[in-house]
């Protein structure tokens, strides 16, 4: 675009600035000396004379003189430096626009990894205090037997052993609700407190990883501002190339102002110039050698950040993959974990099993719920980081939404 400027000067010169022209007093007065005499009147010769007398000097400017101008410059041609600028000026914007994308897909999955984080959590509450209950009540049965004469008392204080320490894990999991409650807050930007309305899930069927690769290539923003810093820097060879082309231009001046400026000068002007460097130092040659440098880095950059990005993707895939796969071996645990409580149990209150093997086996059926529920986690985690990884976070909750998704939750054990 031509630039355009107002500019205000003031000069104060040291003398005015003047022609002289004593040099025409001598022919001047030779004419009037050869003219006959009687020719011109006795006063108009005597005031030509006393002229001849004085100083020849033609003031051309006054010494304090002041002006206000308009310029204005366009650029005509400049061997592609402006085409290079305005081209790496809107390489950077997309490339700021990426970067915002970028954040707000780490985001999503920071915001899952904390939602389905504290709905980890209270799940795990829940399955605490499910073992605190049964620690309560087996307590109970194992004071009662006591009091009987079927069990020992060493008995009874394992039972209670256990009993305090599965308080202890239920208190402990509920400080941990807290802490991620005031987690997931401060993702969300509130002070109010965050309870996740939704289940974890996992998906019986979800596609390939080549289909998550190919959204990489497409929409990954990491993957995008590594090809735009290939441009910017094919721009910049452009740009230093434009060195060894001339530089023309056109210019314009206009006087809006002028305080003892003489009326002999303009009162505008146009003109244009051309600029061509011959030789500056080798400086040119070398910013040059130094861009076509910089775009074969960036090549390598992009390449070895395809190359790993792909990588990623076959690594959170198969994650992901690999906690889904657990479900059916943890589901089959927990029918035999449950059954098998229920067994021990029923034989303490007979007084054929020891308060070890109930205890135990409580203890195992919570830790298959905590696992059931964990692998739902990380899938969950796994998926919206394989999205980010993608480009594609923003389609976590349709993944969340669709029919293939099974909720994953606490269930008692009447169920």
């Amino acid at each position: 675009m031509p630039q355009a400027s107002v500019t205000g000067t003031y000069v104060y010169m040291g003398d005015d600035m003047s022609v002289g022209m004593n040099d025409l007093k001598g022919p001047v007065g030779g004419i009037l000396g050869s003219l006959p005499e009687g020719l011109l009147p006795p006063a108009v010769l005597q005031q030509a004379q006393a002229l001849l007398a004085k100083d020849w000097a033609m003031k051309l400017q006054d010494r304090s003189f002041g002006t206000v101008a308009a310029n204005i410059t366009v650029p005509v041609y400049t061997g592609g430096k402006i085409n290079a600028a305005n081209n790496a000026a809107k390489i950077k914007v997309e490339n700021a626009a990426q970067k915002e994308t970028q954040a707000r897909n780490g985001l999503v999955s920071e915001l899952t990894e904390r939602y389905y984080g504290l709905a980890l959590a209270m799940q795990v509450v829940e399955v605490r205090k499910q073992v605190l209950d049964g620690m309560r009540h087996h307590l109970s049965d194992a004071v009662a037997l006591e009091n009987n004469g079927i069990i020992a008392k060493g008995e009874r204080l394992y039972a209670e052993v256990h009993t305090a320490e599965a308080e202890r894990e239920y208190l402990k999991a509920q400080k941990t609700v807290e802490t991620l409650k005031s987690a997931l807050g401060s993702t969300l930007n509130s002070e109010e407190s965050v309870s996740p309305a939704s289940d974890m899930f996992i998906l019986s069927d979800i596609e390939g990883a080549d289909y998550f690769k190919q959204c990489a290539l497409d929409r990954n923003p990491l993957l995008r501002q590594v090809s735009y810093a290939k441009r910017l820097a094919t721009e910049n060879m452009r740009l230093q190339r434009s060195e060894f082309a001339p530089q023309v231009a056109l210019m314009g001046i206009a006087s809006l102002y002028n305080y003892q400026v003489s009326s002999i000068m303009p009162k505008w002007a146009v003109g244009a110039g051309v600029s061509f460097k011959i030789f500056d130092g080798l400086h040119r040659e070398y910013k040059f050698s130094a861009a076509r440098w910089q775009i074969r880095q960036a090549e390598a950059v992009g390449e070895q950040a395809h190359n790993n990005m792909l990588t990623l993707i076959d690594k959170l895939y198969n994650e992901m993959v690999t906690y889904s796969q657990q479900l059916p071996s943890v589901d089959a645990s927990y029918r035999f974990a449950t059954e098998y409580l229920r067994i021990k149990d029923e034989a303490f209150k007979e007084g054929a099993a020891p308060s070890s093997d109930v205890v135990d086996a409580r203890l195992n059926l919570a830790k298959i719920k905590i696992e059931r529920l964990q692998a739902a986690y990380y899938y969950d985690l796994m998926l919206a980081r394989l999205l980010e990884a993608a480009g594609i976070s923003e389609a976590f909750s349709d993944y969340a939404k669709r029919s293939a998704a099974m909720p994953i939750r606490f269930e008692d054990e009447s169920n």
